[in-house]
């Protein structure tokens, strides 16, 4: 079985409280895409096997988790797992996140396990923040940890957005140091309802401020791009990739 997870960006992306399970509780949307995927490759095997192309993975691959998971629970027999690798690593595009929720939509369809979606949200949600949204894999509002998911009408149709990885690798730790979380000066589903004109002092990504702070010349970068033409701009996710839409 071929599956090709693709990568997400974040609309606006406001980091509102400090949890008191050390977690962090955010705001922003999701929003796939579809043009920029990993390969990912299920076919049955005598025992588990992962094989990662194209990367430097330590560690137990969140699709390793993701078969353990589903094994732990429904006892579904081993699989060898091929993974290449095309969407950036901190980058914030999600790439891991989207890797592990494909390996459970996957295995649900090659085992015939017949789990609704809503389930597969849910178990895709332990492995990580922003799994579950790759369930769905279409725009929606994310709160909570990332895995409180609401729909929501939106579409980038008519637009161009083009991916803008960067050569800076950043943490979620590095991300997370030194941001004060607040709650937003403005929503971002009434921001997203504006002309796209009207986003640049909008529509905020909090992470900006911490992580330009560490690594200037992505500000740089985002600068350039508006010079360039570009109607809106901002990083994604914890970074570093920016993105840009016409």
């Amino acid at each position: 079985m071929l599956l090709y997870p693709n990568a997400k960006i974040n609309l606006g992306l406001n980091v509102v409280r400090k949890r008191s399970d050390g977690y962090h509780d955010i705001e922003t949307l999701f929003y796939p895409v579809p043009s920029l995927c990993d390969i990912l490759e299920l076919t049955l095997s005598d025992e588990l096997r992962m094989t990662v192309y194209g990367a430097d993975i330590a560690g137990e691959n969140l699709c390793e988790k993701a078969w353990r998971l589903l094994h732990g629970r429904f006892g579904i027999p081993p699989v060898a797992i091929h993974l290449y690798k095309k969407i950036p690593m901190g980058a914030g595009l999600g790439g891991g996140s989207a890797d592990a929720a494909f390996t459970l939509t996957g295995l649900n369809a090659l085992f015939g396990l017949n789990l609704p979606q809503d389930e597969l949200a849910g178990l895709a949600a332990s492995l990580g923040s922003d799994c579950a949204f790759f369930v769905y894999n279409r725009p929606m509002l994310a709160r909570g940890r990332g895995e409180i998911l609401t729909p929501f009408d939106f579409s980038l149709d008519g637009h161009r957005l083009q991916i803008y990885p960067q050569e800076v690798f950043v943490s979620t730790r590095e991300a997370y140091a030194g941001i004060t979380p607040h709650p937003p000066a403005h929503r971002i589903e009434s921001v997203l309802k504006r002309p796209i004109d009207e986003w640049k002092d909008l529509l905020v990504n909090d992470f900006e401020e911490t992580v330009f702070r560490s690594h200037p010349e992505l500000a740089v970068a985002k600068e350039a791009l508006y010079a360039g033409g570009a109607r809106y701009v901002a990083m994604t996710g914890s970074g570093s990739a920016l993105f840009a839409i016409d």
